[in-house]
């Protein structure tokens, strides 16, 4: 017989705050890159080479800022 754990309610929480997170850098990077990237006159119903390789250069940018960003703030605060 399996036993049951107890769910605990920290471990919620902090599941939950990483989830709000993940999901806000997820939309800045959505917003940013499509801003910079994509053609507004949608010419086409696929992306262009020119617009997939900007957002794969956009995204991989933010991220890498992001953890520097991240790493900067983490070493200030110890």
């Amino acid at each position: 017989m399996r036993q049951q754990q107890a769910i605990d309610p920290q471990n919620i929480i902090m599941a939950e705050q990483e989830l709000e997170m993940v999901t806000d850098l997820f939309n800045r990077i959505s917003e940013s890159c499509y801003s910079k990237c994509v053609n507004r006159q949608y010419e086409q119903n696929e992306l262009s080479a020119t617009e997939s390789s900007c957002i794969d250069t956009c995204v991989g940018k933010f991220l890498e800022i992001n953890t520097k960003v991240g790493e900067k703030m983490q070493t200030m605060g110890q």
